[in-house]
């Protein structure tokens, strides 16, 4: 390959990381609106069930109007065609639970808190891939969990501000997100992450359907609070497809680092929205859960790439 040619391909690989951070970021910062629609809602008196249920049928009837006719034209199949239909519906399951269990955190917690706690489930996944994936161990994991773990201890410390319930529900909230993300490797090694993402709609929408009328509000919403319940449903389409579409330009070793950022749209949002901002401790605990999250993300890049090297050198 000429010089030339060698810079047009490294430029060409530089705008396809830049395409994809801009992706992921946007949707980073489109689920935060969803987050703080789901905070609105709750604080209104909504139960997370009835914000659920809107949040998934919105998102299906969305995808089924749009995403679903693409894939189709794209791949002459359905949508709904899976090699592994019975993972797709237990990791949709999961993400339902996850979302309910989200929701109930943030309806008592701050949203930064809340999604900083959230944000120790790529650490619970390094810390439980050893037995659940069969993945080699490395020191450099153990102490990347350690560090995100104290920076966590921080955040949820005794006297703050956070109540034992909200620690409890945001430590299972992250355990939920921790499965999920061991169930999307294999989800997305069988099925293209457009299925996956369709399957996390239809399923969640039919089983909020059977739960919602036990848990109905019991005034009607206001015309904004229509808006408001209707956007949940938009937003989680548009920020999860920003995201499926960032990583199809990059590799997710580059991209991970870049998922802390939405520490800094979800504080946005809580000062903007709510009047709530961390206090001194909470951020150094938060910036010491992102530090221990980037710092993993930069050594596992750094090794993936020393291993690929020795391969084609073999």
């Amino acid at each position: 390959m000429s010089p030339a040619q060698l810079a047009m391909s490294a430029a060409h690989h530089r705008s396809q990381i830049t395409l994809a951070v801009v992706f992921l970021i946007g949707g980073l910062w489109t689920l935060s609106l969803l987050d703080t629609a789901g905070k609105l809602l709750a604080m209104a008196g909504y139960h997370v069930v009835m914000i659920a249920w809107m949040r998934y049928t919105i998102n299906t009837l969305f995808m089924a109007v749009t995403l679903a006719p693409l894939y189709r034209r794209r791949n002459g199949k359905s949508i709904l065609h899976s090699k592994r239909p019975g993972l797709q519906i237990a990791r949709a399951v999961l993400l339902l639970v996850s979302t309910l269990l989200f929701f109930s955190v943030i309806k008592i917690v701050p949203l930064a808190e809340g999604t900083a706690m959230n944000f120790c489930a790529p650490l619970l996944v390094l810390a439980i891939s050893p037995w659940l994936l069969k993945e080699a161990t490395y020191v450099s994991r153990w102490v990347a969990v350690l560090v995100g773990f104290t920076g966590m201890l921080i955040v949820i410390r005794p006297g703050g501000d956070i109540p034992l319930h909200g620690v409890l529900l945001g430590l299972l909230s992250a355990t939920a997100m921790a499965l999920i993300s061991i169930l999307n490797r294999k989800a997305n090694q069988a099925d293209n992450p457009m299925v996956t993402l369709f399957y996390s709609g239809i399923v969640g929408s039919a089983i909020s359907t059977v739960l919602v009328p036990f848990f109905w509000s019991s005034h009607s919403p206001s015309l904004t609070e229509w808006m408001i319940l209707i956007s949940t449903g938009i937003t989680s389409t548009v920020g999860h497809f920003l995201q499926i579409s960032a990583f199809r330009h990059a590799e997710a070793s580059v991209l991970t680092p870049f998922f802390y950022a939405q520490i800094i749209s979800a504080t946005t949002m809580g000062w903007l929205v709510f009047g709530q901002f961390p206090d001194g401790f909470t951020m150094l605990g938060i910036g010491i859960i992102c530090a221990s999250g980037v710092g993993i993300a930069y050594v596992e890049h750094r090794r993936i790439h020393r291993f690929a090297k020795g391969a084609r050198a073999a």
